[in-house]
């Protein structure tokens, strides 16, 4: 398997020995030239045969794989592996994505004088048809599969339009929507939505279609569950699609959103108690439609009960829980400035700003102008020497009449005349 490929650790110690600075530089011999060159080749070969390999036994029927003795086990494994080649070397866009790796590759590069740099051969995963199988594993009868293959699509379109694209021509939303809204296992359903969290951020064709495809109530389903990972990823989905597309705030109102939020706004869980906090904060800024400055279906009491239970909580934190809830400490004022036109007892108690939190930005370095070389100094901005020169210099002796003197200047010298021989008339 991957394991099987060359010593990388190895690889990392000879790099590390051979230029960390305490050792003259040599020439290498044709044998460590040689040796570097084949293991660089391996790996890349190596990787191109197993995203291959990969690919055929994703393309294999199940029943097939079934009699040769390939076990359920052993496809989740393999996705494993998948995933591991996308995350390190990034196989759906033909690039290497960990600056380590880059270090490395390029530390060996400038030891081996005149030798090429050998990059792992960047395929792409659809191009090899690899994409597709990958998709149908969505359907797979083991729940783990169907996880494990949701987590691979997750690491391939995040952060990435050209996948997003690719995945979603491949009609891949649909299985992932399925197996969110309806599969019976929680944790094929938790790594669905994680999929398609990634598949339709800042993907606008892909918003629009979980819109279509009654993704909201899915949503609100996902927000009802006892499973606190599942609505941790249902709230941070519902407060992007809501930050980007205001107007949705009052479909999430008429589908019962508030309701649920203010529910979950005294869970346990301290990032779910927050992503309710944010989303009943988003419902009661839009400026859209019927919800502005409110949110509908929230009783003003029971906010402020939940509201001053959660004021209640926070002091009674330690110093280090404090530190932690400042995202929640905000959000419980906000909320109550919002509602009720009043800053919260939070202000009062001095619970909502920290000591040390707003602290002013560090003093400028100055000492270490005062102590640089003079000539380094100069040599850094020669042109800053010669502009102040060029300003302490006298301004020149002009010769001539000069400027007539103005109409205000003549009037206010004539004056002073007239007031000076005044003055000597009253003295004599």
């Amino acid at each position: 398997m991957a394991k099987d490929g060359p010593n990388w650790d190895g690889l990392l110690k000879w790099s590390i020995a051979n230029s960390d600075g305490t050792q003259p530089t040599r020439n290498l011999s044709e044998e460590d030239r040689r040796w570097f060159m084949e293991a660089m080749q391996a790996q890349s070969v190596d990787v191109v045969k197993r995203m291959k390999e990969i690919t055929l036994v994703m393309q294999t029927p199940e029943q097939v794989l079934e009699a040769q003795g390939v076990t359920a086990a052993d496809i989740e494994g393999m996705l494993d592996e998948l995933q591991e080649h996308v995350e390190s070397i990034d196989m759906a866009n033909g690039k290497v994505s960990y600056l380590a790796l880059f270090s490395f590759l390029f530390r060996l590069f400038y030891l081996v004088v005149n030798a090429p740099c050998v990059l792992p051969c960047p395929i792409y995963l659809h191009s090899i048809g690899g994409l597709v199988p990958l998709l149908g594993y969505l359907k797979n009868s083991h729940a783990n599969i169907r996880a494990k293959a949701a987590e691979v699509v997750t690491t391939i379109v995040q952060n990435n339009e050209r996948s997003q694209q690719l995945v979603m021509e491949a009609n891949g939303l649909e299985p992932l929507l399925s197996n969110f809204t309806s599969d019976p296992d929680v944790t094929v359903r938790t790594k669905a939505l994680g999929a398609i969290s990634s598949l339709i951020r800042h993907n606008k064709p892909g918003s629009i279609a979980f819109r279509l495809a009654n993704g909201y109530a899915a949503l609100r389903d996902a927000l009802s569950s006892e499973n606190v990972r599942f609505q941790r990823k249902a709230l941070n989905l519902v407060h992007y699609l809501l930050h980007e597309n205001s107007s949705d705030c009052s479909v999430v109102s008429e589908l019962g959103f508030p309701r649920i939020m203010l529910h979950l706004a005294s869970s346990e869980d301290a990032e779910v108690r927050e992503a309710s906090l944010r989303g009943l904060l988003e419902l009661a800024r839009d400026k859209s439609g019927e919800t502005s400055g409110r949110v509908t279906d929230v009783n003003d009491d029971k906010l402020k009960q939940i509201l001053q239970e959660r004021i209640n909580g926070i002091c009674l934190m330690s110093p280090e829980d404090l530190g932690a809830a400042r995202e929640e400490r905000h959000l419980v004022d906000s909320l109550w400035q919002t509602y009720f036109n009043e800053p919260s007892s939070l202000q009062e108690k001095g619970l909502l700003v920290l000591p040390g939190e707003d602290a002013p930005a560090p003093a400028p370095d100055v000492a270490s102008k005062h102590f640089e070389s003079p000539l380094r100094a100069w040599a850094a901005n020669p042109s800053a020497d010669r502009t102040t020169q060029t300003e302490t210099k006298a301004t020149p002796l002009l010769l001539g009449l000069g400027t007539a003197p103005s109409t205000a200047d003549v009037q206010e010298s004539s004056g002073a005349t007239e007031n000076g021989n005044n003055t000597s008339g009253r003295e004599q």
